[in-house]
């Protein structure tokens, strides 16, 4: 063991450990979680403090050697050698502030070991002197949030495009397929298999969209912005420095807020990329659970679709195939959705200069983002890739949809059409039988009165 000093008295270390005594003292106190900060976030903070470093630099406020070894010891921490020294729980200081001193602590031993100190040894490099200089975890914290996020939201947008392809590729091979479609689980005017898959392709693309512009607003960051976000400390151009060298780092496009104080209470701009993941969700609740109808039976539902078999369905009963994808997917995305409550609660719990719920936050983030990476990707592959039509019960079910009628009404009359809707009931008789019984039209006519249907009317 090691023994550090802080103004509170000291505490004992273990040699080996990279962190130092203020995440010590946050590992005795919480645990409720029972779950460490997401390393997405961590890995954030390490490239926000590396600008810091180069900015510090570059405006003369931190020497050459420091600022070297702190940017190796930022890339050790990226590259993943170190990810067990950030063991701090999701549920502390409400700005972050454990994680962040958790971060300051294992980049100044890193860096004062490279410039010949010791772990603890403050003198060669400070955590807070040196590798927190001009920062405040107020601004930190959040920052690391929003770059994480944009980090996701290319993963994302990675597993959303294969989706949407898997299914346009659908929408194609089931483009002729007549069936029943359906309102109010209700027979319905008829659609195509092909026409139902090229809504979920275009529900796809409408919720990437939505996430792509949330996702906007999150190149605004208020890292330099100290404590409430008015700069106390810095140099006017830190702000500008810091973020042209995050950019130079990362590729992305950040700015300074426009209003620093502004920025460092509200986290309106991760509540709207909430709610954008949640509205996936509810799309893909949506698909998923038509899936599962179109597939239900295989003898006793609609039985309009075939889904992949992915695993023996029962314990019990031999041979039964489940809907598992689909049902994974569906729990799946109701986390999400709690995700999203859990954030949107957060947003709204600030007081006065600070928001303190923001490792809530950006931990329900990274799940929401991380979810639906996967489970994107888990459709696509296992689910909508190997759905097969089953073409005949198709074309039963639209020959035997009530939702004829309507397409009946211009030629032969609402009223009319009405009593052959209730002579069909109670004869078993289909529609398209009783108009040719009854000779209200011929089979040519009602034929391509019946593939008017699936023309578009745009």
């Amino acid at each position: 063991m090691r023994i550090e000093k802080d103004s509170m008295g000291p505490i004992e270390i273990p040699e080996e450990a990279w962190y130092g005594i203020h995440t010590s003292r946050s590992l005795d106190n919480f645990d409720a979680a029972g779950e460490t900060l997401p390393l997405e976030i961590v890995h954030a903070i390490v490239r926000l403090k590396a600008a810091c470093a180069a900015a510090n630099e570059r405006l003369g406020l931190l020497d050459k050697d420091r600022c070297q070894a702190i940017h190796r010891a930022c890339e050790q921490i990226l590259a993943g050698r170190h990810d067990d020294q950030f063991p701090i729980d999701i549920f502390q200081s409400g700005s972050g502030t454990s994680s962040h001193m958790n971060v300051n602590e294992v980049i100044a031993n890193l860096a004062a070991v490279e410039l010949g100190g010791k772990p603890g040894d403050r003198t060669t490099v400070h955590p807070n002197d040196h590798v927190n200089k001009g920062q405040s975890t107020n601004n930190v914290f959040p920052s690391a949030i929003r770059l994480a996020c944009l980090q996701l939201h290319r993963g994302l947008q990675g597993a959303l495009e294969p989706l949407v392809a898997a299914f346009e590729k659908k929408a194609e091979e089931f483009a002729n397929v007549a069936k029943s479609g359906r309102t109010h689980l209700q027979d319905a005017v008829p659609v195509t298999l092909g026409q139902e898959f090229g809504a979920y392709a275009r529900a796809m693309q409408k919720a990437g969209c939505r996430i792509a512009m949330a996702a906007e607003n999150l190149r605004e960051i208020g890292v330099g912005g100290n404590a409430v976000g008015t700069g106390i400390n810095t140099k006017p151009s830190f702000r500008e420095t810091i973020v042209r060298s995050l950019n130079d780092a990362t590729g992305f496009s950040f700015t300074v807020a426009e209003n620093g104080i502004e920025i460092t209470q509200f986290m309106s701009d991760m509540g709207q990329v909430s709610a954008a993941l949640r509205l996936l969700a509810l799309d893909l609740l949506k698909i998923t659970n038509d899936l599962r109808l179109m597939a239900s039976g295989p003898n006793t539902g609609l039985g309009e679709i075939r889904l992949p078999a992915v695993e023996p369905g029962s314990s019990i009963m031999p041979g039964k195939i489940n809907p598992s994808i689909c049902e994974a997917a569906n729990m799946a995305c109701v986390q999400v959705v709690g995700c999203d409550a859990a954030i949107a609660m957060a947003c709204g719990l600030g007081q006065l200069e600070l928001n303190t719920h923001l490792p809530l936050i950006g931990a329900n983030l990274v799940k929401a983002f991380n979810i639906l990476i996967r489970t994107s990707r888990m459709l696509e592959k296992k689910c909508v890739l190997g759905i097969q039509a089953d073409e005949q019960r198709c074309r039963n079910n639209f020959e035997n949809s009530a939702g004829l009628a309507t397409l009946l009404n211009p030629a032969v009359g609402y009223d009319r059409v009405a009593v052959l809707v209730k002579e069909g009931l109670a004869s078993g008789k289909n529609l398209k039988t009783l108009v040719l019984e009854k000779k209200l039209m011929s089979e040519p006519e009602l034929e391509r009165l019946l593939s008017k249907a699936f023309e578009p009317n745009l």
